[in-house]
């Protein structure tokens, strides 16, 4: 089959629960120009030097496509994951602020009994069932709650912008044979509406601030002042969906993975010090960001043979180069001790994933609480319904067969 359908295949939801074959054949290739004009990196060395590279742009105002731009167009700006340097260095940096390094170094490790604690109640909720959703009872709840927590926003709004995230993670689906169009329309409205809500919540901070990132980040000038309130707005909204989508794919496909696995599974309950190796290996293996599809030559480029033209949409396949033999001894075992493990699984470059830190806490508390406390989990359905989207990869939902103990570690029940 041509690989110029490549991307067409990737996207098509009947390859979601195994897109893994197709990668390789991807990687046999380096570089495939598609049908509409885009191309497709997938091995890793090709990958790591496009995403250190200057001449690679992440803003999509650069595509010499006038409709792509327009379809990515909502009347609010772009957030720093969608803008250059040196923009993205100003924003990235007043954001950071509040939440890591240098200005804030010890926010996320102090989180770690509240995490530990949030894991503790929702696997009590699961006492008294045989079978639980994973997705639904676990590992969305718990970094929603987290990143809510973080910055201010009331419980009783998280079902609003849950509704509103699953509207803006759909309109990512290209599904081929589908109609896109109405789903990046009401994507579009999904992110306003939520950049409205949390710019309101910015406002009452202002006037009545809190011990919460939205207050330090309205509060907090900076040597260069501080964030406009649009600035604010998209920021606010990035970090509210980037601060549990990824995290709800990463525990989930995580458990996948342990469950299919039982042999590993058994070692981690035996060397739980191997959690945190564990979950870089599940960030190389299962990677719950799967494609960089928004990165655009600024010039002519020439990747692995092949000339990519200015302007042209440039895809880095990130799961794909994660797999790459050339770099991974025995790319597609599951090893929960890999070392020399420099994975993608956060990116790489100057828009490294802003949120690594908290995401895998996160992760190596979950995983550590479900290997702990569930006893003989079985899988209902092997491969599980996936969610349509084929950039943040992971299974819609997740049946398990289980009981529950008691949680008996000293300090965290």
């Amino acid at each position: 089959m041509s690989t110029e359908t490549l991307l067409e295949r990737i996207n098509d939801y009947a390859h979601r629960a195994d897109p893994y074959p197709l990668y390789a054949e991807l990687r046999e290739h380096g570089v495939a120009r598609q049908n509409d004009g885009s191309f497709l990196v997938g091995t890793y060395h090709e990958v790591a030097a496009l995403l250190h590279d200057p001449r690679i742009s992440s803003d999509v105002r650069h595509r010499t496509d006038p409709d792509e731009v327009r379809a990515r167009s909502d009347g609010l700006p772009p957030s720093f994951i969608a803008v250059d340097d040196p923009e993205h260095d100003r924003l990235r940096r007043l954001a950071m602020r509040p939440f890591g390094p240098p200005h804030s170094p010890g926010r996320i490790d102090a989180l770690h009994g509240a995490l530990v604690g949030i894991a503790g109640e929702l696997i009590d909720g699961f006492r008294g069932r045989d079978r639980i959703d994973l997705v639904d009872d676990f590992a969305y709840p718990l970094p929603v709650t987290v990143i809510c927590r973080l910055l201010g926003v009331p419980r009783e709004d998280m079902p609003a912008l849950r509704a509103w995230t699953d509207t803006v993670i759909a309109s990512l689906d290209r599904s081929p044979g589908e109609e896109t169009w109405e789903r990046q329309q009401a994507g579009t409205a999904a992110r306003t509406e939520m950049a409205e809500y949390l710019g309101e919540l910015a406002d009452r901070r202002r006037a009545d601030p809190a011990d919460d990132m939205i207050s330090a980040l309205v509060h907090d000038a900076g040597p260069e002042g501080p964030l406009a309130r649009w600035e604010l707005m998209t920021t606010l909204t990035l970090l509210m969906i980037a601060g549990h989508e990824t995290t709800v794919n990463l525990i989930t496909n995580g458990m996948l993975t342990l469950l299919r696995q039982p042999d590993a599974l058994e070692r981690l309950r035996r060397e739980p010090e191997l959690m945190p190796s564990a979950v870089e290996e599940l960030l190389r293996y299962e990677p719950p960001v799967q494609m960089l599809p928004q990165r655009t030559p600024l010039t002519d480029i020439e990747v692995g043979g092949v000339t990519v033209p200015r302007g042209a949409p440039l895809y880095l396949m990130l799961a794909s180069a994660n797999r790459d033999p050339l770099r991974f001894e025995d790319p597609d075992r599951f090893d929960p001790a890999r070392r020399d493990n420099e994975h993608f699984g956060f990116g790489s470059g100057v828009h490294s994933c802003f949120g690594a830190p908290l995401a895998r806490l996160e992760a190596q508390v979950a995983l550590a609480a479900l290997l702990r406390r569930l006893e003989g989990p079985r899988l209902v359905a092997d491969p599980p319904p996936y969610r349509h989207s084929p950039i943040l990869r992971g299974p819609r939902h997740l049946l398990i067969d289980c009981t529950t103990k008691d949680d008996g570690a000293p300090g965290e029940s």
